[in-house]
């Protein structure tokens, strides 16, 4: 996941250009091909036994336009563009027009990003529906249609908002890093977000070649956490399958610290002992194992209101 291009005075959303072709350099090097989203719905369901890179950008910066576009349509790399309808055409921002051009390529795909991008979890149930049938409407009158791909602003979802994007749209993601496999749930896809922090090369190597950590269940549903849930009782049910369980490894950051979780695993489900509350804003887990030699991993990231 990308956000900006070279606007290096953002060093948390931006990625420099000559660090983004290393990256798809480096994708190419490896031998890894680039996921076409036109098959996403189809294919979803059938075990793949390649590793594929599908690549967003959230936000429709300018820069993007400006800067990642001519690379992308000259090498012809596919990619999903998710757009926040509100600042369509303001300053710093992509143009319907410039949005219109990118989507008449048959390798790039328009994503839903809400319309406003506020923080929607801290609306009323019906101000964010609201949110979303507005960007609806301007989707279909500047592009004809509704985008079929949704990504949560700043990944933030509760359990009701997740079920509202289930019955309106075929695949949802968050910013929770893992890798996609077919047990994921379609409307809490994780994704590894790059910027000039976490987006040496070193690091970028390491994460797409990281294999998912697949695992049946995962609660609790709500990942809108208040002061009557917060910790929550976290639970990963895992196959029977899964090789090596017992070497797995989880971080989270309760208290607003990173340290290695306390873990219990018993008849192949884990149970995380937090430390301490999860602070606002948002509270992460991200669990990775060896198995035989291929890191999985999993993440997972849920959204605490102030008291």
């Amino acid at each position: 996941m990308y956000h900006r291009f070279n606007e290096n005075k953002y060093p948390s959303t931006n990625i420099k250009m000559d660090i983004f072709k290393e990256h798809i350099k480096t994708i190419k090097q490896i031998g890894y091909n680039f996921y076409n989203p036109i098959n996403f719905k189809k294919e979803f369901n059938i075990p793949r036994n390649q590793k594929m890179i599908l690549l967003t950008i959230d936000d429709a910066f300018e820069s993007f336009y400006s800067e990642a576009w001519p690379f992308l349509k000259k090498n012809k790399i596919p990619f999903i563009l998710f757009v926040s309808t509100e600042p369509v055409g303001k300053k710093g921002y992509m143009t319907w027009d410039q949005i219109r051009e990118l989507e008449n390529e048959m390798f790039v795909f328009i994503g839903h990003h809400s319309h406003s991008h506020e923080y929607l979890i801290d609306k009323t149930n019906d101000e964010f529906i609201d949110d979303i049938m507005l960007a609806n409407e301007q989707f279909i009158n500047h592009l004809g249609y509704v985008p079929n791909l949704f990504s949560y602003p700043f990944g933030e979802y509760s359990e009701f908002m997740q079920k509202y994007i289930s019955r309106n749209f075929d695949f949802a993601f968050g910013q929770h890093s893992g890798v996609i496999d077919k047990n994921k749930n379609k409307y809490e896809l994780p994704r590894f977000p790059i910027n000039e922090n976490y987006g040496k090369i070193d690091r970028f190597k390491s994460i797409i070649k990281s294999y998912p950590l697949e695992y049946k269940k995962l609660f609790p549903l709500e990942k809108k956490l208040d002061k009557n849930n917060n910790p929550p009782l976290f639970k990963v049910e895992f196959f029977r399958d899964q090789n090596n369980l017992n070497d797995i490894s989880c971080y989270s950051n309760e208290a607003n610290s990173w340290h290695k979780s306390k873990i219990e695993i018993t008849d192949g489900v884990l149970t995380i002992n937090f430390r301490d509350k999860f602070s606002p804003r948002r509270g992460r887990i991200n669990c990775s194992l060896n198995d035989n030699g291929k890191w999985r991993w999993f993440g997972t990231q849920f959204v605490i209101k102030k008291n």
